[in-house]
């Protein structure tokens, strides 16, 4: 782990703030994409494919892009530095929307999800940001500076839905489809998030992390050179946020379609989901002091009361549009808490030569079982309605908390010590 000690005439407490804020910044332009994307994605997939059933698989198609992209990045970036890795994701988020528009303007159902899973790049990138936060972070602020960087999302990502009204009539002037509009912002959004990060991302937080502790390497003799591993630990992190992840994409993807099915305009569906994406990212911050000063697992617990809480509720008041909001409001909460918690977990749980390996696999299998949720969730609602999928979710959220006594069992793994003779 980095100490706070100025490296090559580096003031590393300062590169750190500095890395935040331009992380922070960089979110802020990728939740403009991520927003729009969910908000108006299954209504497109409906349009364009004909059939309500297949809603889902616009949210899906991101969710699994975001798989397909989460370990070759986080790969690129141990060998480029996280500048270049997220510089790419947002490029490849690009051109996905601009293909949505194309595909929905054809009305290739095909094409279009295709579309979709390329913008996935670009939330990929998203979620590689809060790792990078943590790359020059000590122990103490590793909760908080993770958090920060969750929070900023919240800009973009509440702005992204609500720039329905303007994007379409902007969309109208220059001849875009019904429904694309809003994407002229997204696509703004990321030629200024591409260029901020190659620009104001230097010097690269992962790869002067690695030139510290390779430095520490080379002058340590018969001391351990990197934090104890605990795999066990890790290994939670990253099944307690999939599982998050799981519960928050299935509800989310499905409110869009449920409530236009209760005669909601598209207005308040766009408000709604902003609320939602408040609950997501605007508590990050108090979850990442809570996980620093409470520690991990109480964070994550309170991150699965509040899960539970959202599922009861839209259980219970599935036909009150209030309702479904202070659920969805929960909802996000409650992946906040886990998330940030979770994710700060998985890094100071693994030595640094596992770490990036991980934080990629742990992108990737909250996005596969997302992808996974969003596709049968469309089936579930279509057979025992938006209370019943809410039930069903539960299940995830039981298991994470059953889970958090015995990970905590686990025991370190020293796993890089040099020997003195």
């Amino acid at each position: 782990m980095p100490d706070p000690h100025a490296v090559d005439g580096l003031d590393l407490a300062r590169v750190q703030r500095r890395t935040v804020l331009v992380l922070a910044l960089g979110q802020i332009l990728g939740g403009i994409a991520f927003g729009a994307t969910l908000s108006f994605g299954a209504v497109l997939a409906a349009e364009v494919s004909g059939d309500e059933a297949f809603a889902g698989l616009a949210t899906a198609a991101v969710t699994f892009g975001t798989a397909l992209f989460a370990i070759p990045l986080a790969a690129f970036a141990r060998r480029r530095g996280r500048a270049v890795s997220l510089a790419t994701g947002m490029t490849i988020a690009l051109a996905g929307v601009v293909l949505v528009v194309v595909a929905t303007s054809a009305q290739v159902f095909p094409l279009l999800l295709f579309a979709f899973a390329l913008v996935g790049g670009g939330q990929a990138a998203n979620l590689q940001s809060r790792f990078a936060a943590t790359d020059l972070a000590t122990d103490a602020t590793r909760g908080r500076s993770l958090s920060l960087v969750v929070w900023s999302t919240t800009i973009g990502a509440v702005l992204g839905p609500n720039l329905a009204g303007p994007g379409e009539a902007l969309g109208s002037v220059v001849g875009m489809p019904p429904l694309t509009g809003p994407y002229l912002f997204t696509i703004v959004g990321q030629v200024l998030g591409i260029a901020l990060y190659l620009i104001a991302l230097r010097p690269d937080p992962l790869l002067l992390a690695q030139k510290i502790t390779a430095r520490e390497a080379e002058t340590s003799v018969g001391v351990r050179l990197e934090r104890l591993d605990r795999p066990v630990r890790a290994r939670y992190a990253i099944f307690a946020i999939a599982a998050a992840h799981v519960v928050m994409v299935s509800v989310m993807a499905m409110t869009p379609v449920h409530l236009l099915h209760h005669g909601a305009s598209l207005s308040i569906v766009g408000l709604t989901l902003s609320l939602h994406v408040a609950g997501m990212y605007a508590l990050a911050p108090i979850f990442g002091i809570l996980a620093d000063r409470l520690g991990r697992a109480p964070t994550i617990f309170i991150g699965q009361v509040l899960l539970a809480a959202s599922l009861v509720v839209a259980a219970v008041g599935a036909d009150s549009m209030p309702a479904v909001t202070v659920a969805l409001v929960l909802l996000g909460a409650g992946w906040s808490a886990t998330t940030v918690s979770g994710s700060a977990l998985l890094t100071e749980s693994s030595a640094e030569r596992l770490r990036t390996r991980r934080q990629g696999f742990s992108d990737f299998a909250m996005s596969m079982v997302g992808a996974a949720g969003a596709v049968a969730a469309g089936f579930v609602l279509g057979g025992i309605g938006y209370g019943g999928l809410a039930l069903t979710a539960l299940a995830f959220v039981i298991a994470t908390a059953a889970l958090l006594p015995i990970a905590w069992a686990g025991r370190p793994h020293d796993v890089a010590r040099v020997d003195a003779n």
